[in-house]
Parts: C-alpha cells; sequence; structure tokens
C-alpha cells in the first residue's frame, strides 16, 4: 500500500519518542506534528533531521485503512495498546 498524500495520520496519532525538531521531549500520542503542513504533508520528508521512525513507518491496510479517519483510530488504537 502506498500512503495516501494528505492523510497525515501516521503524524498524528501515534507517539513519538525521538527527539526531533519542534517537538524536544518527542512528540505524544494523539498531537499534530509540528512539521505536518497544513495539507497534512511530512515538511521533513527526505530530510536528515527526519526521524528514523518516520522514514522506516510503511504504509499498511491493517494500520491505515480505507480511509483517513480510520487511519487516525486504528494508529490510536495500536498507540493505547501497546503503552
Amino acid at each position: 500500500m502506498k500512503c495516501r498524500p494528505g492523510c497525515g495520520a501516521c503524524c498524528i496519532a501515534p507517539s513519538i519518542s525521538s527527539v526531533l525538531p519542534g517537538h524536544p521531549q518527542g512528540k505524544p500520542a494523539g498531537v499534530r506534528c509540528f512539521h505536518l503542513s497544513l495539507e497534512n504533508l511530512c515538511e521533513l520528508f527526505g530530510r536528515p533531521e527526519r526521524p528514523d521512525v518516520c522514514g522506516h513507518f510503511e504504509a499498511d491496510p491493517v494500520v491505515c485503512g480505507n480511509e483517513r479517519g480510520e487511519a487516525i483510530r486504528l494508529l490510536g488504537w495500536l498507540e493505547q495498546a501497546t503503552l
């Protein structure tokens, strides 16, 4: 599966424990990443500052569902289930 352009669910629902610009303590779950544009695109894509965890994320129907709202729910559920 390819990422849906303008989705950004993976930049909102899960926590990111890595330090990244704008999030010196990491990004809490459910908080929009500082680097997610208004068009829901990653402004760090392809840049060295982008956390490895973000670069290694692969879209999959199991976590992304069929649309953005479902992706946010599924990723949020996984976040809670793996605390």
